[in-house]
């Protein structure tokens, strides 16, 4: 008798927490602000395609926003909140380089005027991050909505959680695997690399602090790197030359990125990492031997997967008022 009770015990803690797990699940769902604020995703949209054209270089300042979100507590927004004591995400070293705070706050204010403490900032930096790529010309991917605001944000957190341009494979696919991430998420959101920029400080010592010759890392094309050296990051110390990632095509979302890693002139330590592990090379060279909407597709399910990584929902968190500030 004891055994068939310890038995139901175990099967109702089971199940009860598989009803609790697709409970949340369930709360995050497409067009779930059908109800509440019909308008919502538009508005967001709207104001997407009337001001990313102007400024289009936001479209991966939003994609790289929205992911070191994701990476730091799930995406909660808690990576646009203010600092207290210069303590919250926004002063950790990955993140001193964001833009784009002002325009998510002027787009929580045209929804907090539809709808009052209804959309979170999640759910509208998510939002924000797709419409921007879609508008800019990349992939469309499918964004649920019910997300909820976090009111932690931890700087040590982020400098622990967010991937380093200096990381090597190993500790890349650790930190994604912490998020539920695998292999080939790593690969395909590295690929929104394509439209981005940077700055000297991320790549510096593969140019003047490494073992090759003239301090070049060997594992960098050296005409690549000698090219740098003379027209961008001309002294070691410079912090403030801006670089594109994916030289000659970075206002096209496109798959160069990944020939020019084949071609050892990624960017970033962690760019060229990607080549060093077979599994990940193998993929490479399936997404560079396939038409352009095979990356497109798998893409767009990498987004949607990361958009899901340790989200709050139902009565946790709570919608802010205002997305740098949590509600008194």
């Amino acid at each position: 008798m004891a055994g068939t009770s310890s038995a139901r015990i175990v099967l109702v803690v089971v199940f009860g927490v598989l009803a609790l797990i697709g409970s949340a699940q369930a709360q995050l769902q497409m067009n779930f602000y059908a109800s509440s604020c019909p308008k919502a995703e538009q508005i967001v949209l709207d104001y997407v395609k009337q001001h990313i054209p102007n400024a289009p270089s936001l479209a991966a300042s939003f994609l790289r926003m929205h992911f070191h979100d994701c990476i730091v507590r799930g995406c909660d927004a808690s990576v646009l909140l203010n600092n207290t004591s210069g303590q919250a995400e926004k002063s950790a070293v990955p993140n001193l380089t964001l833009r784009g705070f002002d325009f998510i706050e002027r787009v929580k204010s045209l929804l907090e005027a539809e709808c009052p403490g209804v959309v979170s900032c999640a759910d509208i930096l998510t939002l924000v991050a797709r419409d921007s790529v879609v508008t800019t010309g990349g992939p469309f991917w499918n964004v649920p909505t019910g997300r909820r605001d976090g009111v932690i944000s931890n700087i040590t957190e982020a400098n622990t959680n967010i991937p380093s341009p200096f990381h090597n494979f190993t500790t890349l696919l650790t930190l994604f695997s912490n998020q539920g991430l695998n292999l080939t998420d790593l690969v395909l959101l590295s690929g929104g690399h394509t439209i981005g920029i940077s700055h000297c400080p991320a790549v510096s010592r593969r140019l003047y602090n490494s073992t090759g010759p003239g301090g070049i890392d060997p594992t960098m094309d050296s005409e690549y790197a000698e090219n740098l050296k003379a027209n961008k990051c001309k002294t070691a110390s410079d912090n403030t030359t801006i670089l594109e990632m994916d030289p000659g095509s970075r206002k096209t979302f496109d798959l160069s990125y990944y020939s020019l890693l084949l071609k050892r002139r990624g960017l970033f330590q962690s760019d060229a990492a990607l080549t060093t592990d077979s599994t990940s090379l193998a993929f490479i060279n399936q997404l560079l031997t396939s038409p352009p909407q095979f990356f497109f597709d798998e893409f767009a399910k990498a987004m949607e997967k990361m958009g899901r990584v340790n989200v709050k929902t139902g009565s946790e968190g709570q919608i802010r008022k205002q997305c740098a500030l949590v509600n008194n």
